[in-house]
């Protein structure tokens, strides 16, 4: 990459494509980057993101509150909702707040709860693949990567199973705003976020009052009861939770599935060796596929007060780009990084972040991952690209997916 890497568009189709080289010089040559056209610091290397992830007093998830503030009044009318719901998403909060929303949420999410669906995610897996097999259907997205985990998060959060085909619409707005749209969907992401929003916000009001009566072993119900010790969440609370966990409960699942399959395709040498031993090196597929291409490039953090990274001064009120993306490739980390080898270990990646704000939902996108993967390759022999497939990636900042994976494969319905 040239000098002029240091001037680099994270939104320009070519780096939308492959932001790997320009990372990389980002990271070699000026780490701590500040970059005027995404008025922010660009941190890159492993070392540095891993602590400014651990540095929530001075680096705050709430960045949503003060974009608010800055608007507009005539903008606020506009687009004001869909930011008044995300501030009640705990990845944005600070504590205490953080602390009082991540405590209440846990439950759907321990441990014991998620080594408790394995069977189900299981027989999902299996089912979807059937129906992916038989239905002749070549985009594994659609068929597989996103169906499943939309399954999962219905069940988990509460939702009905047959509703999971409008999760994708509210999905894909939501993600119009808080990864930031690129491309042609850059001018009318704010009209489609709130046609989104509406329709959700309805949906889950009504999901609140049918859990109210028929409460189950979900984590709207859960959210529903008294807690001892921190009490209970508003409605509007637990829909903008609802909303949270439907956004990053499978938005990333799927981008993150699709992108392991195509590196398993890509690298022949690595599915070979998952077909040998899917049981066995499963989850070491699942692992070095969230560090090769997770589906977050960057994180966003806002500054509180003025300190230094790397002999440069981060001024309070600056705007900070945390990439994993680039983290996860740093040399002096992982040794040969660019290389995508399933039986990398330890792999000590921050594709689920780190710290207070490190995914919630981690050991159940790892355990989707894995059974995925593994299936895939016990039951899709000869995975290839469809003939005439491309490879196009949706335009955005933060997140990292493919729009389809046209794939073929000599299974049998």
């Amino acid at each position: 990459m040239s000098e002029s890497t240091l001037t680099v568009d994270l939104l320009a189709p070519e780096v939308n494509e492959d932001p790997y080289p320009y990372f990389a010089a980002l990271r070699e040559q000026d780490p701590v980057h500040w970059s005027d056209r995404h008025r922010g610091w660009i941190i890159t290397r492993y070392d540095d993101c891993s602590a400014a992830l651990m540095d929530y007093k001075r680096l705050s998830s709430d960045r949503v509150r003060p974009l608010l503030a800055a608007m507009p009044p005539e903008k606020r009318a506009q687009v004001g909702p869909v930011y008044d719901l995300m501030t009640g998403w705990m990845v944005v909060s600070d504590p205490p707040d953080h602390r009082r929303l991540r405590a209440l949420a846990a439950n759907a999410f321990s441990p014991k709860r998620v080594k408790a669906m394995e069977d189900e995610i299981q027989r999902l897996v299996d089912q979807t693949l059937d129906e992916f097999i038989a239905s002749g259907e070549e985009d594994l997205i659609a068929g597989f990567s996103y169906p499943l985990p939309a399954t999962v998060i219905a069940r988990l959060i509460g939702a009905r199973e047959e509703d999971t085909w409008r999760f994708r619409d509210w999905s894909v707005a939501l993600a119009h705003v808080a990864f930031g749209a690129g491309g042609d969907d850059r001018g009318d992401r704010h009209t489609t976020a709130m046609e989104g929003l509406e329709q959700m916000l309805e949906y889950f009001g009504e999901l609140l009052e049918y859990r109210r009566e028929h409460p189950g072993e979900d984590m709207i119900s859960d959210l529903l009861q008294d807690n001892e010790k921190w009490g209970r969440l508003s409605d509007d609370e637990i829909k903008a939770m609802c909303a949270l966990m439907l956004f990053a409960g499978h938005e990333t699942t799927t981008s993150t599935i699709a992108s392991g399959v195509l590196m398993l395709i890509q690298h022949p040498d690595q599915l070979a060796l998952l077909q040998a031993d899917p049981d066995g090196l499963g989850g070491g597929a699942a692992e070095e596929s969230l560090r090769y291409e997770g589906a977050i490039k960057i994180l966003h953090r806002w500054t509180l007060e003025d300190h230094e990274i790397r002999g440069h001064e981060i001024k309070a009120g600056d705007r900070v780009y945390i990439a994993p993306a680039a983290a996860n490739r740093d040399p002096e980390k992982f040794e040969d990084p660019d290389r995508f080898d399933i039986t990398r270990a330890p792999n000590p990646h921050i594709a689920f972040g780190k710290g207070i704000h490190a995914c919630i939902g981690a050991q159940l996108a790892r355990l989707e991952m894995k059974l995925s993967m593994t299936s895939i390759a016990k039951r899709l022999p000869g995975l290839r690209l469809a003939d005439g497939a491309e490879l196009n990636w949706v335009p955005s900042l933060a997140s990292r997916g493919l729009t389809e994976l046209r794939i073929a494969h000599d299974a049998k319905p």
